[in-house]
């Protein structure tokens, strides 16, 4: 067990593992917990109620950060004529159609996320076997496939983020800084349980979020309380 330094040996003194902490208690309690030379990413770890290997069952979706996520995101945009000139002034990173698709094809991958048009998705799809494993495939479910590729950078940088359910019925949804302040952590949390309950697949059962998890970077997880999340996390 001596795996852990002093730091952590620390912050795990501070939490009841048999308790299930309210949102803004956990939030509370992380804050008090004795800090990393770095400034730690905060998140929230779900295990749902879901059969994974049933595709009707997937669990995914896309949210808009309150108050962002405090990353830098690079976005790279797959588009050609004025939806390239507006992905330009929108504030995009990389901007191309069949050459960033070369570029791609070389093995070049150096962004956060990728949007593209529908026409160029003729192209784009030639990236599938690259992109997909690394979640970075545009997809119309998440609004990275449109023709307004202006809004879809607007939203990514501005703060909107993806989640996407594991084989193993685990998602994990990185949405703050743990140098935020606390009402802002808690208020990132709330859209994101918020935005997971919405994603309940129609043909779940039972219990839809079996636990649900906030932790920052090096943290001990703090289990929070998922009834508070009414009407029905079932």
């Amino acid at each position: 067990m001596g795996r852990h330094g002093k730091r952590y040996n620390e912050a795990v003194k501070l939490v009841d593992a048999k308790r299930q902490y309210r949102l803004g208690e956990a939030v509370e309690l992380l804050k008090k917990m004795p800090k990393a030379k770095f400034d730690e990413a905060v998140e929230l770890d779900f295990k749902l109620g879901v059969d994974p290997k049933q595709s009707d069952q997937m669990v995914r979706g896309t949210v808009a950060l309150p108050h962002g996520s405090g990353k830098k995101v690079r976005v790279a945009v797959f588009a050609k004529g004025q939806a390239a000139e507006a992905a330009k002034e929108a504030g995009a990173d990389f901007i191309g159609f069949e050459d960033l698709v070369k570029q791609c094809q070389g093995g070049w991958t150096d962004f956060d996320v990728a949007v593209a048009t529908p026409e160029a998705m003729q192209e784009v799809r030639k990236l599938g076997k690259m992109l997909g494993p690394k979640g970075l495939m545009p997809n119309p479910k998440t609004g990275t496939v449109t023709d307004d590729v202006a809004k879809a950078v607007k939203e990514v940088k501005a703060g909107r983020v993806e989640f996407k359910m594991d084989k193993a019925g685990n998602l994990h949804v990185a949405f703050g800084k743990l140098s935020f302040a606390a009402k802002a952590i808690e208020e990132n949390a709330k859209a994101i349980i918020g935005a997971v309950l919405h994603a309940k697949p129609a043909t779940a059962k039972g219990q839809f979020v079996e636990s649900c998890t906030l932790a920052s970077t090096m943290s001990p997880g703090l289990r929070l309380d998922v009834h508070e999340f009414a009407p029905s996390t079932s």
